[in-house]
């Protein structure tokens, strides 16, 4: 691996962590310069991160002015939110008819790091840990299509869960005593109760209102 790429590589995905962990907010103009000062680099590697990051959706390029971290899509989150809703109930709801131990032992640990991380005050690492709370029990229910649905969805998820902890002044306790309450659910085996906390759980943090469901 040539020193280029390998600098390319670790732009791209510097600042790609920092849109979606909202370091980088939508609607923000950045410089190439900006970016090699700040990564100790020159401008090539970081030209060529963005015109990736362009190629992904993540950035809009304008000549001689910048590149532009493009905003959350109006609609995006009502469409992630829903997929997600749609996903995780059909993933629960397999769940409830198998052996759930080894997802519990799993979530009660997730459930420790995101009471440590909410106490530390790192919303960043939080939102790493959220997303991954959910992912848990969709990986349990073993059905590879649907987890690999869920996975595509990840990054939106995990740039929405950054902007609504950061932007929207969500609680993160609240947020921790709702999945408790999820996990709760897993472990009784009640789909049904769970669909019902996951909706209400998913309008509080991302203010989707999940209509019809």
């Amino acid at each position: 691996m040539s020193k280029t790429y390998s600098s390319a590589e670790r732009a791209y995905h510097e600042v790609k962590e920092r849109i979606l962990s909202g370091a980088l907010p939508g609607g923000e103009l950045v410089s190439e310069n900006e970016i090699a000062a700040q990564l100790g680099m020159s401008r090539t590697p970081v030209r060529e991160s963005f015109l990736r990051l362009e190629t992904e959706g993540w950035m809009r390029l304008y000549p001689k002015r910048g590149a532009l971290v493009v905003p959350v899509p109006p609609h995006e989150a009502e469409h992630v939110t829903h997929a997600r809703y749609v996903v995780e109930t059909g993933a629960v709801r397999a769940l409830a008819v198998t052996d759930r131990t080894g997802v519990l032992a799993e979530l009660t640990e997730s459930l420790a790091r995101q009471r440590e991380l909410a106490r530390a005050g790192d919303l960043d690492a939080f939102a790493v840990v959220d997303a991954d709370f959910h992912r848990a029990y969709v990986l349990a229910a073993g059905n590879p299509l649907l987890a690999g649905f869920y996975d595509s969805l990840r990054e939106r998820q995990r740039r929405m869960n950054s902007v609504a902890l950061r932007q929207r002044g969500i609680d993160t306790d609240a947020i921790i005593a709702q999945h408790t309450r999820l996990a709760a659910f897993i472990e009784s085996g009640d789909a049904d109760g769970f669909a019902t906390e996951l909706a209400d759980h998913l309008t509080r943090v991302h203010g989707v209102e999940l209509r019809g469901l």
